[in-house]
């Protein structure tokens, strides 16, 4: 058996094969015989055909494919251990002539990264503030929660709560047909389309009305985007909003009754401050990887795309075109998509960027991991799965049974390294002088010390 090697793009050797013709015919009577038990030829008893007339009776074809079958893999298998090739996934192999025996593998291998020197990425970070006037929305936001409704004998408001029936049509499709339908008239928010709520001012409770409202171009049915829908209101009652005073008595009869109004703005302020804490640290993540991607050198086959984009299409939340579609995964997947008009294949090709850039950065991650000696212990992984357990509520069997497989132990190990990894690079790419000798052990002392246990 002669095997060539040769390394080409993308983290894959291509071997080609040839193999000796007699081996090729020990292979061809291996298949005669597995044939021959089971294929009825004309003239002879079961198994009882010689090989010539079993060739002609089936074709040669026949016979060499399933001397192919079993013969392909071995060869392969046995190139792979000659040239040390030592795949990641299964190789595509392609048989190139059958006189001689010359077989194609093209194998993906171990990707290459060259992270360059990461420990020199600097990354300003950006200071959370919370606006003032973010906390006094919140406030209006929770004044609002314990409102009192009252009703109301005038023409709609701006703020009113309204009862009543509406029906609309477009391009004679039904949009929108509720009796006793509940909703608020707030500026900048959407009532069946955007328009409809500013046609409704004015209007007085018990005379129908009838008004039209363009339909945008971008409408989720294109039957009827671009057109004019019509709407028949009869209102039924109008309400409005009576808000509780903003003083500390109101702040006692909120949830954990705080003790006073500047105890509740402080709380309200707190719980901002945190949420957009978390929010500007995933943008610095996001940031610091980018940085981390500009100087890497990065090589890996197209099948972890194709595993990555296997991924995505089997969660739960099915990304496309910068937005993201509730779909539910397996079988619904097909349903969601039909009532797009899209084919699997279009949402392959709209998935295969961001698989791209999860594999890049998945491959960065798992570098640095290694470079900084991060790794997370199975002790680590039980505690994090407890911690997990105590908040599941009534699923903690559910959450238990689930990290209690290979599988999902090994999904929490990842995650668990990912977020150690990320700390890692906040703390080099945070600090304000180079991290090399000296200050690059205080630095990951510093990080191991800060870790949270898991």
């Amino acid at each position: 058996m002669r095997v060539s090697a040769q390394k080409i793009p993308d983290s894959q050797v291509v071997l080609e094969i040839e193999v000796e013709p007699e081996r090729v015919e020990k292979a061809l009577d291996r298949a005669y015989r597995q044939l021959v038990t089971r294929t009825k030829v004309p003239g002879f008893r079961p198994g009882k055909a010689p090989r010539a007339m079993l060739e002609r009776y089936l074709g040669r074809d026949a016979l060499m494919r399933q001397a192919l079958d079993r013969l392909v893999p071995e060869v392969y298998q046995e190139a792979a251990r000659q040239e040390d090739v030592e795949p990641i996934d299964l190789p595509e192999l392609e048989v190139v002539t059958t006189e001689p025996l010359v077989v194609k593998a093209t194998v993906p291998v171990r990707p290459t990264v060259d992270l360059g020197d990461y420990r020199q990425v600097r990354v300003p970070r950006e200071p959370v503030e919370v606006p003032s006037e973010r906390v006094e929305q919140a406030l209006e936001e929770l004044r609002r929660r314990y409102a009192v409704l009252e009703p109301v004998d005038r023409p709609v408001q701006w703020g009113d709560i309204l009862r009543a029936d509406v029906a609309g049509t477009a391009a004679d499709i039904a949009i929108v047909d509720q009796k006793d339908a509940e909703f608020q008239l707030r500026e900048g928010q959407t009532v069946s389309l955007p328009g409809l709520a500013e046609r409704l001012l004015g209007v007085a409770k018990g005379v129908e009305t009838e008004v039209e409202v363009p339909v945008p171009a971008d409408f989720v049915d294109p039957k009827v985007a671009g057109g004019t829908a019509r709407y028949r209101v009869l209102i039924h009652e109008i309400k409005q909003e009576k808000l509780p005073a903003l003083d500390d008595s109101f702040a006692r009869g909120v949830g954990e009754s705080f003790p006073s109004l500047a105890a509740l703005r402080e709380r309200i302020e707190s719980d901002i401050r945190q949420v957009e804490e978390e929010a500007a640290l995933q943008r610095y993540h996001d940031q610091v990887l980018a940085a981390l991607e500009e100087r890497a050198s990065l090589e890996f086959p197209p099948v972890l795309v194709e595993r990555e984009v296997e991924r995505l299409l089997r969660d739960e939340r099915v990304v496309s075109g910068g937005r993201a579609g509730r779909a539910a995964a397996g079988p619904d997947v097909g349903r969601y998509l039909r009532a797009q008009g899209r084919s699997e294949e279009e949402l392959r090709q709209e998935l295969r960027p961001l698989a791209v850039e999860r594999v890049r950065r998945s491959l960065i991650l798992t570098q640095v991991a290694e470079a900084e000696n991060i790794d997370v212990s199975d002790a680590e992984i039980d505690q994090e799965v407890e911690r997990l357990v105590s908040s599941a509520g009534h699923q903690a069997e559910e959450v238990r049974r689930f990290f209690a497989d290979v599988d999902g132990r090994d999904a929490l190990r990842r995650r668990l390294l990912a977020r150690r990894t990320l700390d890692r690079l906040v703390s080099i790419a945070s600090s304000e002088t180079a991290a090399d000798g000296e200050g690059q052990e205080e630095a990951a002392a510093a990080t191991e010390g800060e870790r949270e246990p898991s």
